[in-house]
């Protein structure tokens, strides 16, 4: 380069969880994923050899703790450790899914707070920056001293209703407990429609409680946004509740459809909930889709925003929605 600055090589890693997903950014991007050994002894240990050189190179980690969540951490813990010591110039790690997320915060004496202990073994391992989508609470990003990038579904999973032209004047948002009214808000925002909260201690003693519903949804179209779907009884309760409010149908989605063993067939028997929409953060196996289910990718979004920390560009142009671009969320 003229100003004699060295311009550093970008490669991509993608580990064992979620293999798929890594495959489509690198599709994406126009680069291949590093050829990787990745084997497990008998007695559970990990061993990881990256087969290519990586001197010099900034090189982005593509993998969720996610689905035997132990596992795949230590995957990223010691292929972060082969980096290092093979001379990667810098170690960039993209999170589609950060396990352990929900425990950011004490409520009881004497627990730990999780989140803040994995951000800090991953920073002191020698990661430099990280690449997330749809953290469950915002602080999380306070528990690194190094860049957080966060990216956020909404725009891609609103895309779902204006690609099938429904009707926005006859939708409305709801967010299933009032921890989730920001989230509520942001799809709201972009598709131009009210937003509502769902009382769900209220709901979960019984579902015909007159206060369990804040906001209108009689002869409605109703869609429950949360970050993850996990045992799906809340999303559940949530939609038994919302047509017995008045709701024509109910819609669901989330960017994180972690489908823990019970989900599936409880959402799948649920006759009050229309659609079930979710990213692929998470990797949902043959035998998890079920059909309700859609799935969209974030492969896009994720290799849009590797491509523009490589080349020292601003995000923000990703966290707009195409059809309202002047509302960031």
């Amino acid at each position: 380069m003229e100003d004699g600055s060295v311009e550093h090589e970008l490669k991509l890693i993608g580990l064992s969880t979620n293999h798929q997903l890594s495959q489509k950014i690198a599709d994406e991007i126009g680069e291949s994923l590093m050829p990787m050994t990745i084997n497990q002894f008998a007695d559970g240990e990990i061993y990881e050899r990256i087969m290519d050189s990586v001197r010099g190179a900034d090189v982005y980690v593509i993998a969720p703790i996610a689905g035997e969540v132990n596992d795949s951490f230590m995957e990223i813990m010691i292929v972060v450790d082969a980096l290092r010591r093979a001379s990667a110039h810098q170690i960039n790690l993209v999170l589609p899914y950060f396990g352990y997320v929900r425990q950011d915060r004490k409520t009881k004496s004497r627990e730990p707070i999780t989140a803040k202990m994995v951000s800090s073994l991953i920073e002191m391992n020698g990661v430099a920056r990280v690449l997330a989508v749809d953290l469950h609470a915002d602080q999380v990003q306070g528990f690194f001293d190094i860049p957080v990038d966060q990216l956020l579904a909404a725009p891609l999973l609103t895309e779902y209703f204006f690609e099938r032209n429904f009707d926005l004047e006859d939708l409305v948002v709801f967010a299933p407990d009032h921890n989730g009214a920001g989230r509520a808000r942001q799809f709201a925002s972009i598709l131009g429609t009210n937003w509502g909260v769902i009382n769900d201690r209220a709901v979960e003693e019984d579902i015909k409680n007159p206060n369990g519903i804040v906001g209108e949804v009689a002869g409605k179209r109703v869609l429950v946004v949360d970050d993850i779907i996990d045992t799906g009884k809340r999303m559940t309760r949530s939609a038994q509740a919302l047509r017995y409010a008045g709701a024509n149908e109910v819609y669901v989605a989330a960017t994180h459809g972690v489908f823990s063993e019970g989900s599936v067939e409880r959402l799948a028997d649920c006759p009050e909930v229309e659609r079930v929409i979710v990213t692929d953060s998470v990797d949902i196996p043959a035998e998890k889709h079920f059909n309700k289910l859609e799935v969209v990718t974030v492969a896009p979004l994720i290799a849009a925003a590797i491509e523009r920390i490589h080349e020292d560009r601003e995000l923000s142009g990703l966290l707009r929605s195409r059809h309202n671009p002047d509302i960031k969320i």
